[in-house]
């Protein structure tokens, strides 16, 4: 799909959003069950347990949103990286879940809302920062995902963008409209 050119923040925003949701979602269908509970080593976390989190941060952020601190009172941010969903179904349930507060928080507002100010942890934020700070939080995260499940899939990786030693194809693309990077 070519880009949708636009000039409104909150529009591109949105678009950038789907875009890292539907990457990682491009790279979770390609692991395993297993392979979704899998850490490289101690000291990382595992592609359910990366959901996991995004999810406990995605309710606290954007759950009245307006109106209450970014950083609600019953989240408990440590619990986030320990025993993740039990199976596919329900971190892709939790996924959704997630994504679906964002969207429901982002959808109604408009560009003057954008000036207006919420709190993440007690810190003041124009409604624009909050937004910019989850723009790169979840992309972060969302990469975290895609490098794990292109690890674990090696050569049975299907590119989730422009494909080795096809980049003059994709370029001609974009150039026509057919396609787009974002």
């Amino acid at each position: 799909m070519a880009l949708q050119f636009t000039t409104s923040y909150l529009e591109d925003a949105l678009h950038v959003f789907r875009y890292y949701k539907a990457l990682a979602e491009g790279a979770m269908v390609q692991v395993t069950d297993e392979q979704l509970c899998t850490v490289l080593d101690p000291e990382m976390n595992s592609i359910a347990l990366i959901v996991k989190h995004m999810t406990g941060n995605m309710r606290s952020r954007w759950t009245d949103f307006l109106s209450t601190d970014g950083e609600k009172p019953d989240r408990n941010r440590d619990s986030e990286f320990c025993d993740g969903p039990p199976d596919r179904a329900s971190l892709m349930r939790m996924w959704e879940e997630g994504w679906a507060t964002v969207f429901g928080a982002l959808e109604p507002l408009t560009e003057a809302d954008l000036a207006r100010v919420v709190t993440i942890r007690g810190e003041k934020h124009s409604v624009m920062q909050a937004i910019n700070r989850q723009l790169a939080h979840y992309p972060y995260h969302c990469g975290q995902i895609v490098f794990l499940a292109k690890h674990f899939q090696s050569d049975r990786w299907r590119s989730l963008s422009v494909p080795r030693n096809r980049s003059q194809e994709f370029n001609t693309k974009v150039a026509a409209g057919e396609a787009s990077q974002r």
